[in-house]
């Protein structure tokens, strides 16, 4: 029985005159974590488009489930079941942490009561739930990443795409949000996630996946790609 969940074939993409994303292909299975680094420019955010519906493809396809989205929208794409966090964290301002997670269910017609509840008990899930009463604006860069999450799930996603999750925390503070994505997938939710902590990153991740100038130039397991000499002349760096 195949178990892919996504499946993205020789998907390119170019913008102007720069090569953003050239001939990548992956496959993601359920309930599985996997991690994408690369160094700056090396077209991760842009792969992400690509999966998610930001920017469609100049050639290759994406499967999601068995079903082609390559040509569908993001809004389509997160009612077949992909959710996204951006590195960026942007809350709903003037609003409690439950009324930002409430903000998706609302969106797929939960009634207020239901939404509040579904709301409550998901970021229970997280173990995030003392914050629901916060305004959303005060919490720190590491609980406003969590709750983001907590957003993104809210939709009911089947695939999450987490973009840079951990940048800008500190070291205590990367050490609390890794159980908390380890806690996503135990909820069946498959990850694909952008890291540049790539210590962190090898720590949850089933596989890794490793691009450079578009293109990818290692995969595999996490102890696999760390010694890969590719990978440690573009993206480690060479010791002396």
């Amino acid at each position: 029985m195949d178990n892919t969940l996504l499946k993205v074939d020789n998907v390119s993409k170019r913008f102007g005159g720069v090569q953003a994303v050239g001939g990548v292909s992956l496959e993601l299975e359920h309930g599985e974590i996997i991690g994408l680094i690369g160094a700056n420019g090396a077209g991760k955010t842009s792969f992400f488009n690509l999966i998610s519906g930001m920017h469609f493809p100049d050639s290759g396809t994406v499967e999601f489930d068995g079903d082609d989205i390559t040509r569908l929208d993001t809004a389509s794409r997160a009612r077949c079941g992909i959710g996204r966090t951006f590195q960026v964290v942007r809350p709903f301002k003037g609003m409690t942490v439950a009324e930002n997670v409430m903000v998706p269910l609302l969106v797929n017609d939960a009634s207020v009561k239901t939404a509040r509840k579904r709301a409550a008990e998901l970021l229970e899930e997280l173990s995030i739930g003392g914050l629901a009463r916060k305004p959303a604006e005060s919490l720190t860069l590491a609980q406003r990443k969590r709750v983001e999450v907590a957003r993104a799930l809210a939709t009911g996603p089947k695939l999450l795409l987490l973009d840079e999750v951990l940048a800008g925390l500190n070291s205590r503070e990367v050490i609390d949000v890794l159980p908390f994505v380890a806690k996503v997938r135990d909820r069946g939710v498959s990850i694909l996630m952008i890291e540049h902590l790539v210590s962190a990153v090898m720590e949850v991740s089933d596989r890794i996946l490793v691009l450079d100038h578009g293109v990818v130039i290692s995969e595999g397991l996490p102890n696999e790609v760390v010694n890969d000499p590719k990978v440690i002349a573009a993206y480690l760096g060479k010791e002396d």
